[in-house]
């Protein structure tokens, strides 16, 4: 049994992202978290970046459906702004009425893949300072080859979809790893097994 859910007042949400590589499996996970949540008796929400917010549609429409990308220096400034009205706009009023908020992907996928980009760490987090950090943080660990073989099978890809990128951006999300700033989950399983783990960190950590 998990017990009573605790009560999450005003100002008292919980903030929960949700990473990895392109078709790593992060949407359908967020919303079968989502669902797990909500059946439980807490106020969860999925939301996503890019966002649904005006930089976000650019950022979708102007940046990710390019056959070349735009200079790396911009495209993380883009997707700050975009990270910084999706805070105030969405995610901050959310948890001041105590929700749970999942976001598909968050300031991770910047260090990530800007990052394998060639930009300094350091001045990845400095323009996205302005972001809160998250409480808990997961990882979606799919092998590149894996999600190689997904995007092969959609139409069309984004610039960011090849496999260089790709392996690049992995070394840097298992370096955050490493660090202790995600929790890893083996994404290379079926959908169940993977979101059973995943409800395990966050109902013990929500518990606790």
């Amino acid at each position: 049994m998990l017990g009573a859910v605790p009560e999450m007042g005003a100002g008292k949400g919980f903030l929960i992202c949700i990473e990895g590589l392109d078709k790593s499996g992060k949407t359908t996970q967020s919303h079968l978290l989502v669902k797990a949540l909500n059946s439980r008796g807490f106020n969860a929400v999925y939301t996503s970046e890019p966002s649904s917010g005006e930089i976000g549609k650019f950022i979708e429409r102007y940046v990710l459906r390019r056959s070349w990308r735009i200079p790396v220096s911009v495209e993380a400034l883009l997707f700050a702004a975009d990270r910084i009205d999706h805070v105030e706009r969405e995610i901050k009023p959310m948890l001041n009425e105590g929700k749970i908020v999942v976001s598909d992907r968050y300031i991770y996928s910047s260090l990530a893949y800007q990052g394998a980009a060639g930009l300094d760490i350091n001045w990845i987090m400095e323009i996205n300072k302005m972001a809160p950090k998250p409480d808990l943080a997961i990882y979606l660990d799919v092998p590149v080859e894996v999600v190689m073989r997904r995007i092969a099978r959609k139409r069309g890809r984004s610039v960011m979809e090849t496999f260089e990128t790709q392996r690049r951006v992995k070394e840097i999300y298992m370096a955050l790893v490493k660090r202790g700033d995600l929790l890893p989950v083996d994404g290379n399983r079926s959908i169940e097994e993977v979101s059973a783990d995943i409800q395990k960190i966050v109902f013990d950590r929500l518990l606790s």
